[in-house]
């Protein structure tokens, strides 16, 4: 899933609309659901660490990474972006961690997004205010340089 996704829904919804199906209440269809938004969450967080997207014609790709991995057949390196340089692997895990939790089949089960801010804060050394973006054009390479010093 990808970022701009999350707003697509009301597009979606209008296009209901325009296509005879009258009974589509905007009001209720955009109303979020927690359990889904932390799935959302941690279908991204996979992206961001496998570097592949999680619905396209390599899905089964991405899908055979985290089943093997999920199963005790692969390492967390398994799951990891082959051209990411460094990683830390206690760092990582606890990240597949909080994937695997986010992504849980039963909604019930799944965390709550408070629950998995504070998880991350604890396993990623950067603070809120040094990953705030600013005005600056210089702050990706402020923020990459936060991420090396932090490793």
């Amino acid at each position: 899933m990808q970022i701009a996704d999350v707003s697509v829904w009301k597009e979606i919804v209008s296009e209901g609309k325009t296509n005879g199906d009258d009974d589509l209440d905007p009001s209720e269809s955009l109303s979020a659901d927690p359990a889904s938004n932390v799935y959302s969450f941690g279908i991204l967080l996979l992206e961001i660490v496998s570097g592949k997207v999680p619905y396209s014609e390599e899905q089964d790709a991405l899908l055979n990474l985290v089943v093997e991995y999920l199963n005790g057949n692969g390492g967390v390196g398994s799951l990891v972006d082959p051209t990411l340089k460094t990683h830390k692997e206690e760092e990582l895990k606890i990240i597949c961690e909080i994937i695997q939790a986010c992504i849980n089949p039963e909604p019930s089960k799944r965390p709550t997004m408070k629950e998995v801010t504070s998880k991350l804060r604890a396993v990623i050394p950067i603070s809120p205010e040094a990953a705030t973006p600013r005005l600056s054009p210089l702050w990706w390479a402020e923020l990459e340089i936060l991420s090396v010093e932090a490793s």
